[in-house]
């Protein structure tokens, strides 16, 4: 008997005999990855579905783009720094960027302004259209997201696992806040509910999602949306879009895909006046 005895302990613990549901080593192998996909799918449609939520204004933007109070605070750092040793090169270069950031910092206003504007006109009765989006983090998506807050409209974040650990902002509404391991599933949640995208000055991250809709948009794969770009100078400077159409790698009309915008307000009536509201 001790022989059985001890072949039942190991049969009881036996990887292969916990419930497939609560094995973690299965469930995050390699050949579950389509698995976990649809779980990242699944999982925020039901909560969007529960809260109401039917449709959504997608807000990007850069994270390195704080309130004005706190750019100032860095740049006055900086300058105290490069002070200290007039002659460094870094130092010097450190403080040129954190006067162009805090010149920046307007647009995390901006972005506030506008969150608050769109969600304080279409939150009512308890449905939820125009519910502002965003990547979740800090910065200009923050802004967003606490501009929402402060009037009292939900909004959803949608966070992603990254090397570096990232945690939400303060202001989403808890029940729609979601972490992602997938960036395709992230960005397919940002569009499936889009009613509008609205860009803000950003680095490689807000590239990367304004030419994944620019895209979609060009081949006709996604619903037909306003894209609206805050701050014509910083993007004219950023991207040719021009050029591209001059060499003939894009088609004229293309430069009619999205179009700018320098005041909340101005956004805001883009998007309204496309959907003939």
């Amino acid at each position: 008997m001790g022989i059985e005895k001890e072949n039942l302990k190991k049969i009881l613990g036996s990887p292969s005999y916990r419930v497939a549901y609560k094995d973690v080593d299965f469930l995050t192998s390699p050949p579950l990855r389509p698995t976990r996909m649809e779980l990242e799918l699944l999982k925020p449609e039901l909560a969007f579905q529960e809260q109401n939520v039917r449709s959504t204004v997608v807000v990007f933007g850069g994270t390195r783009i704080p309130e004005p109070a706190v750019a100032e605070k860095k740049l006055q750092r900086a300058r105290e720094r490069l002070a200290e040793t007039p002659d460094d090169v870094r130092r010097r270069r450190a403080a040129g960027k954190a006067e162009r950031i805090a010149a920046k910092s307007r647009y995390y206003n901006l972005a506030r302004e506008f969150a608050g504007l769109v969600s304080s006109a279409s939150q009512e009765d308890g449905q939820r259209d125009y519910v502002v989006v965003t990547g979740g983090g800090p910065g200009i998506m923050e802004a967003a997201n606490r501009g929402a807050y402060e009037c009292g409209g939900k909004s959803i974040g949608l966070n992603i696992r990254l090397p570096r650990e990232q945690q939400p902002n303060p202001y989403i509404t808890p029940e729609l806040c979601f972490q992602f391991h997938y960036f395709a599933m992230r960005k397919f949640h940002f569009i499936l509910r889009a009613k509008a995208l609205v860009v803000f000055p950003g680095g490689y991250g807000t590239l990367d999602e304004l030419f994944d809709a620019l895209t979609l948009r060009q081949t006709g794969r996604m619903q037909h949306i306003p894209i609206i770009m805050f701050g014509r100078e910083y993007w004219q400077k950023v991207i040719n879009f021009q050029h591209l159409a001059d060499e003939g790698t894009i088609d004229d009309e293309d430069l009619d895909l999205f179009r700018f915008a320098e005041t909340a307000e101005e956004a805001w009536q883009v998007i309204r006046r496309y959907h003939g509201e």
